[in-house]
């Protein structure tokens, strides 16, 4: 019984549902633990990407040797770094707004970081890759 259950659920696009009886007062209630732990682990790769940004700026101005034009290697290291800032920040956020919608069973927010993170760093790549080709 338990199996045509999850199996019905799989079938069914896997709805966030919620568990019977845990009710609050303010129209919240507690979701199936799996939609929870989704929302946790998307919420874990942000911040995985965060710190990624956060190493790659410090090793961009520790370790790596200037470009042949100066402050560009501070300039691109102090980008990635303060997008690992708002990257952690917009990670948070987003991860309370998704739970919020599920447990109010309203549409998920439109994920406004993808676009900025993609063109910030696809920026600091092509900046990089004329910079390495010129040296």
């Amino acid at each position: 019984m338990l199996r045509a259950t999850i199996l019905r659920r799989l079938r069914s696009g896997c709805q966030a549902e919620s568990v019977p009886g845990d009710h609050s007062d303010d129209g919240d209630h507690e979701l199936d633990y799996r939609f929870t732990l989704a929302n946790e682990r998307t919420f874990l790769a942000w911040i995985r990407t965060s710190l990624a940004l956060l190493a790659g700026g410090i090793a961009l101005r520790a370790v790596v040797e200037p470009f042949g034009v100066r402050g560009v290697r501070t300039t691109l290291a102090v980008t990635a770094v303060a997008s690992s800032f708002a990257l952690a920040v917009a990670s948070y956020v987003r991860w309370m707004q998704i739970d919020r919608a599920m447990r109010r069973g309203e549409p998920l927010p439109h994920p406004m970081a993808v676009p900025v993170v993609a063109t910030v760093i696809a920026v600091m790549a092509g900046v990089a890759a004329v910079f390495l080709v010129v040296r």
